[in-house]
């Protein structure tokens, strides 16, 4: 660090140093330190500028605009923003060095090469606090490898509904499993209070998140609301808590939802009076994205009751500018007092005191600890870790005696997810809502369910066969059908009942019963969800839950080269209807159930009566930010838009996401003139469209609208006008009825002789009455 910074402070105390800092510091270099943007919304010479006291990578963030950047640029990046936050200032006030948090909720997944670890789902079936203590470790040199400091982990939410988007973020329905898994991975991410490595080399800052209530919201819905005697809700939700803080940590993340009425982020009574007076932590608050823009009377940028509730640090993506002017005005106007300000920005130094960030011997990110050692993202040894916590997390439920399989048998590998990492590691992956779409390039150096089996039976003298869609020449002795929900996270996860209608591996199943042909399911899911067509059809099922990278350990105990030791930390549903399965009578497999290797089941019919499958899967084309299953979306050149995000070969067109009501759950499009983009369903259902879209730039040459069917006949409609008015009106909706083009079919494209800016929120298809017109 400079010499003209803070060298000459006293050091023997750790109160008296962080109060000698914060003495010499201007409002403004004060309000800095709480406020958090996110890499894609400022610049090194911003931070040298204005001395954010933190930032964040988002889930679909990369240096320098790459998501896929390779681990030395992330610590180019961190190297970057560290000399810049440490410039001397022109007025003498002491520097405060910058901190980097990222999400590394299942080992340090943005990264490519990372280890992908189980989701948390799977690491409450192991129920092993040194298995999940050993994963914070190896996670904690992967992320500190790449120069990043925080990490926004564990989740200790103790969810109650599997309809629940970030249900698979979750240890367990029960608290008393979840508070010393969540503690665990504390101690193995900071090490453990009193250690010498007690956040050293080879550690990271923790974060438990979200306080609280995260996983009790009505109807599983993400952001939602609970309600309940408030003593009963801290028993149950917020009981992980003085675990974590026992444990040592060092922050700790506002939820999004609200409780009784009152949003997280600015509930004083909670955040302040039980989080710190009577559970006595004594670290920062970190808001989540954009939370203080929830609570009732605040926008994004003007939201001064979070801070006096107790939140420390503001979590601003891309509006920080605007937040910094009004924090920094409702200080000086006496809105915030001096004495608040002083109390978060000191949480925010003794953190960085206590992780060696600040102080004489403080060091650029590629000089401290393992930085720039990237040999350790994705080691062996590492593999070898994630690989053992796959096979403690299988939990057996039905055998009728194929498992484990045999030795020498020829074995055949069916479904599209058994050779898809992609899949099998869910959301949290390289992007936000990961993808089933990568290759090699993206996910190096994993073995995927597969691969694993394929190895374990060959070694054995066996057979094995992969085939996506269940066909073969020879007839093998048994059969491996691989299946399970695509990636999602958040709210794009929430769901309205627990029936799974992704049929692929119920077809599978039913056309080797047919056949006379034993199978064993293994289901990839987040949570438990209705399966009891799949398990009418298997000779057994294993939940699998989202394995990452290692999918030998699914082999391992397939084989019984390892005993299958998973238990359920979840009731696992005898029917499809969703809701909470703890402490009710709806449970087909309670927690704690599980199977032991060699173990067999009874094996009775169970109903498959689900009203939720007669009533269809809907009509929504894209919402909550995530396109429905089979909505393929196409630039003019061909390029493919998996997630509505990204850039056309050309550059013709680009979407990326914008956050109307949440994160990212709208999208942003930019197209060139003479582009198209287009929107393709598997097959039209309804009879008309309803687009939610918002104008951002004036078209100034045709707009035209195409319907019909890709490859086929197609009917025009020219929206020039459409559009040119609703620019600058915010979201309107558009309906679309043959009315006014001659057919719908499944293709709804669109196309600019201009340049033009738009977003959209929600596409359905929907019925609506014969004859009805079409809106704009």
């Amino acid at each position: 660090m400079p010499a003209d910074t803070v060298a000459s402070a006293p050091y023997a105390d750790e109160d008296a140093y962080v109060a000698s800092l914060v003495s010499r510091m201007s409002v403004e270099r004060k309000v800095a330190q709480l406020i958090q943007p996110q890499i894609n919304s400022f610049t090194a010479a911003d931070m040298a500028r204005y001395r954010f006291g933190s930032y964040l990578n988002g889930g679909n963030g990369g240096p320098y605009g790459d998501e896929f950047a390779p681990a030395s640029e992330w610590l180019r990046l961190a190297d970057e923003m560290y000399d810049a936050s440490v410039q001397p200032l022109a007025n003498g006030e002491p520097v405060i060095p910058t901190m980097w948090g990222t999400d590394a909720v299942h080992g340090h997944t943005n990264v490519v090469g990372a280890t992908i670890f189980p989701h948390n789902v799977a690491l409450g079936a192991a129920n092993d606090p040194d298995l999940v203590r050993r994963i914070g470790h190896a996670t904690a040199i992967e992320v500190e490898a790449t120069g990043i400091d925080w990490d926004f982990s564990p989740t200790v939410a103790v969810a109650q509904d599997g309809r629940w988007g970030r249900a698979y973020e979750s240890y367990s329905e029960d608290p008393a499993r979840v508070a010393p898994l969540g503690a665990a991975l504390v101690e193995g991410l900071q090490g453990r209070p009193g250690d010498a490595d007690f956040l050293g080399d080879g550690r990271v800052i923790a974060t438990a998140k979200h306080f609280f209530g995260d996983g009790g919201t009505t109807d599983g819905v993400d952001q939602g609301e609970v309600t309940g005697d408030i003593e009963a809700l801290i028993a149950l939700h917020g009981r992980p808590y003085p675990a974590a803080i026992d444990a040592g940590v060092q922050t700790v993340m506002a939820s999004f939802n609200s409780i009784n009425g009152a949003k997280m982020h600015g509930n004083g009574p909670l955040l302040t009076g039980v989080l710190r007076g009577r559970m006595g932590f004594d670290g920062l608050v970190v808001g989540d994205w954009n939370g203080h823009g929830q609570v009732q009377g605040c926008t994004v940028t003007n939201c001064p009751q979070s801070l006096l509730a107790g939140l420390d640090i503001y979590m601003v993506p891309d509006d920080w500018r605007g937040l910094m002017e009004t924090l920094v005005a409702q200080v000086n106007d006496g809105t915030i007092p001096m004495a608040r300000l002083d109390e978060a920005v000191s949480r925010v130094l003794h953190i960085k005191y206590r992780a060696g960030l600040l102080g004489p011997n403080a060091e650029r990110p590629s000089e401290r600890g393992v930085g720039g050692r990237f040999d350790l993202i994705g080691s062996a040894e590492h593999r070898a870790l994630a690989r053992e916590a796959v096979a403690a997390s299988q939990v057996i439920l039905r055998n009728d005696g194929v498992l484990p399989l045999r030795s020498g048998a020829n074995v055949l590998v069916a479904g599209s997810a058994a050779d898809n990492v992609g899949q099998a590691s869910g959301g949290w992956t390289l992007e936000w809502q990961g993808s089933t779409e990568y290759g090699d390039d993206r996910l190096p150096n994993t073995t995927s369910i597969w691969d694993g089996l394929r190895d374990a039976v060959t070694a054995s003298g066996g057979r094995a066969t992969l085939s996506a869609d269940g066909s073969f020449t020879a007839r093998p002795a048994v059969a491996v059908v691989v299946f399970g929900e695509k990636p999602y996270a958040e709210f794009a996860g929430d769901t309205r009942d627990l029936a799974f209608r992704d049929e692929e591996g119920l077809n599978l199943l039913r056309s080797f019963r047919e056949q006379g042909i034993p199978t064993v399911a293994v289901f990839l899911s987040g949570r438990p969800m209705w399966m009891n067509r799949e398990m009418n059809l298997a000779n057994a099922f294993v939940a699998s839950w989202l394995p990452g990278s290692e999918g030998a350990g699914v082999a391992d105990v397939l084989t019984g080269a390892v005993p299958a030791t998973g238990r359920l930390s979840f009731g696992w549903p005898n029917d499809c209807n969703g809701g909470p399965i703890a402490r009710t009578n709806r449970a087909l497999f309670p927690l704690g159930y599980g199977l032991a290797t060699g173990q067999t089941s009874a094996m009775p019919m169970l109903g498959e009566g689900c009203t939720a499958l007669l009533e269809g899967t809907g009509t929504a084309l894209f919402g909550s930010g995530r396109l429905a299953d089979g909505v393929t979306v196409r630039a003019g050149d061909g390029s493919s838009f998996s997630l509505l995000r990204g850039t056309a070969t050309d550059g013709s067109v680009t979407a990326r996401g914008f956050d109307r009501n949440a994160q990212e759950d709208a999208r942003e499009i930019a197209m060139r003139a003479g582009s198209q983009i287009a929107f393709v369903e598997p097959q039209g259902s309804g009879n008309a469209y309803r687009l939610t879209y918002e104008v951002l730039t004036r078209p100034t040459a045709p707009v035209t609208l195409v319907t019909g069917t890709e490859g086929g006949a197609t009917s025009t409609l020219d929206v020039t006008q459409h559009f040119a008015h609703a620019e600058g009106k915010g979201f309107r909706e558009m309906l679309i009825t043959d009315a006014c083009v001659g057919q719908l079919g499944n293709l709804f494209a669109l196309r600019t002789a201009s340049n033009l800016t738009f977003r959209i929120a929600g596409m359905e298809r929907i019925e609506v009455a014969e004859g009805t017109t079409c809106a704009f």
